[in-house]
This record gives C-alpha cells, structure tokens and sequence, in this order.
C-alpha cells in the first residue's frame, strides 16, 4: 500500500488516507533539521557597557539601537582634536596672509627697480648729449672759440651725470637683490603653509577617526530578527570583538536535509518541497518551501538522523527555504521532507 501511494501522488494519497483509518502514510522522502542564519554580534568599541537592552527571545528591527558603551573620554579626545584642527586652520590663514604681503612688497620692489631701469635709461641719454657738449667745446677750445670755463663746465656735466649712473646701478643691484631675498622668503612662507596645511588635515583626520569610535560605542543590532542569546549585562567591562548577543532572523528558516544519490537526479533549485513537524499525538503541520542549495558533494549521513544501516551511506546535503511567520519551525526541530 506505501508502494502505491508513492506512485500515486500526495492528491491520492490524501483520499487514501481518508477512506481508511488503518491505511498508512507513505514515506518522506528525507528527513531534516531547522536551521537559521545567527549572528553574534559584538562590541566593536572597549569600555564599560553603560546600556543593553536585550533579553533572550526579544524581537529586534534591523539598525535598531540596543545600548551604549562608556564613551565620555572619546568626547574629549575630540574635543582636543577639534582644538587642533582649528588652530591648524587659523595658522594656515595667517601664513597665506603673509604669503600675500610678502608677494605684494616684491611686486613693489620690481616696480621700483623698473623706474630705476628707467632713470638709469634717462641719464645715459643725458650722459650722450653731455658727452658730445663737452667734445665739441674741446674743438671750440682748438679753434679758440669758447672759454676754458665753458670746456670745465661740459667736464663736469659729464663726470656728474657718469656718477648718477653709477648710483643708479647700484641701487638696481639693491632692488635685485630685496627681490631675491622676497622670493625666498615667500617660498620659505609657501612651504610653511604646506606644512601647516598637513598639520590642519592630519588634525581633520584625528578628528574623524575619534567620531568613528565614538559612533562605534552605539550598539546597533545589524538585523532583523530574535534574540537567542545574551552574552554581556550592562553595567560590565567589554573589550573589541567580545560577545554581546546572539540573534537569528526567524520568520524564513532553513531545513538542512539530506538525499541520496538516486534521489539526487530529481531534485533542482527552486524546487517546491513540503515540510511537515508532529504537532499533536496524531496529527502533523506541513508548511511549503523552496529549495535554495544543493550541496556539490556528498557526505556520509549525519550522526543525528542516521540509522545503524545508513552509517556506510553517502548522502548530499540539501537547503529548503521555509517561511515561519508564525514561528512554528524552532531551530534544530527535526522535520520530514517531501519534494514535489
């Protein structure tokens, strides 16, 4: 009779069983275990655990925040980076204030050399003219046409004006060299600003990195899901990566179960399957799933559903998705499958 309602189909099995109370109900087609995705999650900051509001089997919505970790010294760490980062900033203000002044007081000084090029231009052309004054007076003097006074005054309009020249080379050599001294001084000034600028971004980055580990102390529940475990009580020192609590979405749930090779061949991914639990003495809930994962190799039968005959038997392990909005399906309840 198991034979022929296997061959049959559930439909008729279901008549079946109903037409006789002492008909049998064919066998599943494997046999299971619930399990669901956990996650532990833990402090990701060190400090006395100031708050956590979490107990075992409390529902949580994802990002939710479950507590706090003393972060009073992290604030004044940056409070102090803060500080940092703005005199940083303010420096960088003054030297780029200086950079102008320096650049405006060079633009001066080649500004006064250019007139000095200039009036140095202007002398040698008076230096030209004076020069040919006092040799036409010296022919004058041959040709006993002017005074010697006359001949000492064009002289000394020469000498005067060669000495004007002079000066005035010197002081654009002085004007070159104020320019050169500036220039230097405002790469020096350019340089400290570079500097400075470092410092204000180094001081920026202190700053972020201090709000990353004050962000750190709020404890956030990363999904959505129940509260299977707690590990740590407010009021307790925590250290990075310890333990807090344990949590595990139950509303869609995974039956690990396994087939053998024959069966294998029939079964695909997105398959529908029918899980079924004892709810009563006599009586079962089924639930349907998909199957979301076969498993590539096979593997000898767990020691938990095997029986003294399957333990040389290789198996592959199988994954059926099932929605559990009522919680029925607990996790390691043991299930039967069919595959559909």
């Amino acid at each position: 009779m198991g034979r022929v309602a296997r061959i049959l189909g559930p439909g008729v099995l279901a008549v079946a069983v109903g037409a006789g109370s002492c008909a049998r109900q064919a066998p599943p087609d494997a046999y299971g275990n619930v399990e669901a995705t956990e996650v532990v999650v833990g402090a990701e900051a060190a400090g006395r655990l100031v708050a956590l509001s979490v107990d075992e089997g409390d529902t949580l919505a994802a990002n939710a925040s479950v507590g706090a970790i003393d972060a009073t010294q992290l604030h004044i760490e940056r409070e102090q980076a803060s500080a940092q980062h703005g005199a940083s900033t303010s420096r960088v203000d003054e030297v780029r204030r200086q950079i102008a002044v320096l650049d405006a007081q060079r633009g001066a000084a080649v500004a006064q050399r250019a007139a000095a090029v200039a009036q140095r231009g202007a002398l040698a052309s008076q230096q030209e003219i004076a020069q040919r004054a006092y040799d036409r007076t010296r022919r004058l003097i041959a040709d006993q046409a002017a005074t010697a006074q006359q001949l000492d005054q064009a002289e000394r309009d020469v000498r005067v004006l060669a000495d004007q020249i002079t000066a005035q080379d010197e002081q654009i050599r002085a004007h070159d060299r104020q320019i050169a001294a500036q220039a230097d001084q405002i790469r020096a000034a350019q340089a400290q600003e570079r500097t400075v600028r470092a410092q204000a971004a180094s001081a920026e980055a202190q700053v972020d990195q201090v709000a990353e580990r004050i962000r750190k102390t709020d404890v956030r529940n990363p999904i959505a899901g129940t509260v299977l475990t707690t590990y740590a009580k407010a009021g307790e020192m925590v250290q990075v990566g310890q333990p807090l609590y344990r949590i595990a979405n139950l509303r869609s749930v995974d039956v690990r179960a396994y087939v053998s090779e024959p069966q294998l061949a029939t079964i695909h991914l997105g398959q529908q399957a029918v899980v079924s639990i004892d709810r009563a003495k006599a009586d079962r809930q089924t639930l349907g799933g998909q199957v979301t994962w076969i498993s590539p190799r096979a593997e000898f039968t767990p020691t938990p559903i095997q029986t003294r005959e399957e333990r040389a038997d290789l198996v592959y392990a199988v994954k059926i998705r099932v929605a559990n909005e009522q919680g029925v399906l607990k996790i390691g309840m043991p299930v039967d499958v069919r595959f559909r």
